[in-house]
């Protein structure tokens, strides 16, 4: 039986152009496609396979908490992520959050395919180009770089500053959450206080800049009562 693989995407030409290049490789086998983190989570669960595939910027869910979430409800499932940002702070998260490797969108598929027997055998992945992040984290982990959301907010308040920069309502979120709106409103004005934001243009901002929201995701007009 070939690596078993999930592919996340939001992009559907991205989704499936990986999966007929993959599907050419005879110790390949796609079980599956996710557009966003929800649907990677859900799959992980049920179908189980050796690696997740996912990208980091996807709406809903991004691709770190959905790393987060895997590694913690299917720990036997691998994941690498496959991402065009290479910020530092990403990479380390993704890391962090559990992720076996880490490839840029502009490698080769050969690359790919090496990254993904890589962590099918327990081992760590990085892209030649992300092999100064390890060190630079390694030189400065103690020095006074601000804290990243990742560090800074609870999983439930990076889900909420997610949902709050895609353009959804108070309303929507609780409905969401299944949680009251009065709880979502005090999660925001919180969230708010803690990061020294004043607005949710600003908070979209920051969402973006810390890669909990996809740069491409649909805005609407703002999140309302």
């Amino acid at each position: 039986m070939g690596t078993r693989l999930v592919l996340a995407d939001d992009h559907r030409l991205v989704r499936d152009g990986l999966a007929a290049m993959m599907n050419r490789e005879a110790d390949f086998e796609i079980v599956g496609t996710a557009s966003d983190g929800l649907s990677a989570l859900r799959m992980a669960r049920e179908l189980v396979p050796d690696v997740l595939v996912t990208d980091l910027s996807m709406p809903g869910m991004n691709g770190i908490e959905a790393i987060r979430r895997v590694r913690s409800e299917a720990p036997e499932v691998q994941v690498l992520c496959l991402s065009v940002h290479d910020e530092d702070h990403l990479v380390l998260a993704s890391i962090d959050a559990g992720a076996s490797g880490y490839v840029l969108k502009d490698a080769s598929f050969e690359e790919l395919a090496l990254a993904i027997r890589q962590v099918m055998d327990k081992r760590i992945y990085l892209s030649p180009a992300l092999t100064g992040v390890m060190v630079r984290d390694y030189r400065n982990r103690r020095s006074a770089t601000p804290d990243s959301a990742f560090s800074t907010l609870t999983a439930r308040e990076r889900e909420m500053v997610q949902l709050f920069s895609e353009g959804h309502t108070t309303n929507e979120i609780a409905e969401r959450l299944h949680v009251s709106p009065k709880t979502v409103a005090t999660h925001r004005e919180n969230i708010l206080h803690k990061l020294n934001i004043h607005g949710m243009a600003e908070l979209t901002r920051y969402a973006i800049r810390e890669g909990l929201s996809a740069l491409d995701a649909p805005c609407r007009s703002g999140p309302s009562n």
